[in-house]
């Protein structure tokens, strides 16, 4: 047991590896890609039923005791987010195999999913700074080339902007890492937390946090910091855009949720206001840069934007409601968004094109992708008995316990707008009759049809399991987030030996 918090690094690593040696060969490379991916998911799911009860898995690499070595930590927080990542990348490399030209294969993108994994895993289950910023590092330098990949003008430029900003973002949280190894002589997040919880350097802690704040911001997608965002995830192939739509700003507010329930708490009022104001202005600004859009890839980009605003919601308001509803939220977006995203690559699969005013009728065209879709869409509009309301119902619920009335106001509006925007796509895409009929590009056989959709079936079935089932649900992310604001146990758990 105490080997399975390296699985989910191992496993990506292996298959990367082993994929290099069939780079010309497309069908073995998906074929590996998607084993490789169900080992990752088996290694999450054991760990998810290992830690289901409150137990923390703690490996110390090297048999080093933290604080003075490698430690990896997972707990319920860390599982559940290993196990959606890891079956994220199990649907997105099933359906790559439909969506992308040989091109893409042939220059690496099977191996590069797989590396830029072991990237989000890692970063999971570190339990130090440093191997944290490490594990930032490997997914940005993949994520940055999967951008990259097929050299197109407009993925370029959004590469570019990509890279620019998350390198900034990792200056400032390489900064923040130097200033809290010269104040408390450790990097393992536990003792930290034991260093802070003892108190001084209150007013550096606090600098320190609103480094890592704006820091992951960036890398999370937080106004006034998102505006990488829209320009670099709508140019490549849907495959790639889903896989980071579902991840890469999750692993962000993964480390924001992480660190600023552990480590800084220091001046919780000041630190969690300033995040609650950046959450409602992030809601905001992205919600109603969706609603002007007229191209379906753009309206899901940007509200990537709003909808971590929810998330930021439930730790700005720090409360164990609160925080149940992030990491409710957090498994609702990731389904639901990565589904948008492979739903929004077969209409282009389909019609060669993601301008609404171009596209319509498809609903009697394909009847079976419009239901997704629509299910999909009212998820993400937060419409009962979806995963989407219960999630925001729960953070709602946590800002009238506070009364935090500003805030409820606002989640509420911008749920409203989703609703527009969602509404926007449906009646443009599917409702309306095409104002010029478009023939599929390429007609796509029955048998093939249905394999393209299994994916995208598959999620959405996940999407209404989790608001149908939605109690279950709650308990865990109330287990999870009980966890996170108790953080002796983590502390324990680390430094007294797991």
């Amino acid at each position: 047991m105490i080997l399975l918090p390296v699985l989910p690094i191992i496993i990506p690593l292996a298959g990367a590896i082993i994929c290099m040696f069939f780079r010309k060969n497309r069908r073995i490379q998906q074929t590996l890609a998607v084993l490789f991916s169900v080992g990752m998911l088996a290694a999450a799911l054991s760990l998810l039923m290992h830690v289901r009860g409150g137990d923390i898995a703690v490996m110390n690499v090297g048999s080093w005791p933290a604080p003075f070595g490698i430690t990896l930590v997972v707990d319920m927080f860390s599982a559940v987010m290993l196990t959606l990542g890891s079956l994220m990348a199990v649907v997105v490399s099933l359906y790559a195999g439909f969506d992308l030209a040989r091109g893409h294969i042939r220059f690496g993108f099977y191996p590069l999913l797989l590396i830029m994994m072991m990237g989000v895993n890692g970063a999971f289950v570190a339990g130090d700074l440093f191997n944290l910023y490490v594990w930032f590092e490997v997914l940005l330098t993949a994520s940055f080339i999967l951008l990259a990949l097929g050299g197109e003008a407009p993925q370029l430029e959004g590469s570019i902007k990509y890279v620019t900003l998350n390198l900034l973002s990792s200056a400032l949280f390489l900064a923040g890492i130097g200033i809290l190894y010269g104040m408390a002589g450790t990097l393992n997040m536990a003792q930290l937390a034991q260093t802070v919880q003892e108190g001084g350097h209150s007013g550096l802690v606090t600098m320190v946090a609103i480094m890592f704040l704006l820091g992951f911001g960036i890398k999370a997608g937080l106004f006034p910091l998102y505006f990488w965002l829209p320009a670099s995830y709508p140019p490549p192939p849907l495959a790639v855009t889903a896989l980071f739509s579902g991840l890469l700003t999750k692993v962000g507010a993964y480390s924001l949720i992480r660190v600023f329930t552990l480590i800084f708490s220091t001046d919780p009022d000041f630190l969690h206001s300033l995040i609650l104001i950046g959450a409602g202005l992030t809601m905001i600004s992205g919600v109603l840069a969706a609603s002007s859009h007229y191209e379906i890839r753009k309206i899901l980009a940007v509200h990537i934007v709003s909808q971590i605003g929810y998330v930021m919601m439930g730790l700005g308001l720090f409360s164990h409601l609160s925080l149940t509803g992030s990491i409710f939220y957090l498994a609702h977006i990731i389904v639901v968004k990565t589904n948008l995203f492979l739903l929004a690559g077969a209409v282009h699969r389909l019609k060669g094109t993601y301008d609404l005013h171009k596209l319509g009728g498809l609903y009697k065209e394909r009847p079976g992708l419009s239901i997704l879709f629509l299910i999909s869409a009212m998820s993400l509009a937060g419409l009962p008995p979806l995963s989407g309301f219960f999630a925001k119902f729960t953070l709602i619920m946590a800002g009238v316990q506070q009364e935090a009335w500003l805030m409820v106001v606002v989640a509420l509006a911008v749920s409203l707008l989703t609703l527009f925007s969602m509404t926007k796509i449906w009646a443009y895409a599917f409702w309306k009759p095409a104002p010029t009929p478009l023939p599929d590009l390429q007609p796509i056989r029955p048998v093939a049809w249905i394999a393209f959709l299994l994916p995208m079936a598959g999620l959405t079935a996940l999407s209404l399991g989790m608001g149908i089932f939605a109690g279950p649900v709650f308990r865990y992310a109330q287990a999870a987030a009980g966890q996170l604001m108790n953080p002796a146990g983590y502390i324990q758990a680390v430094l007294g030996g797991g």
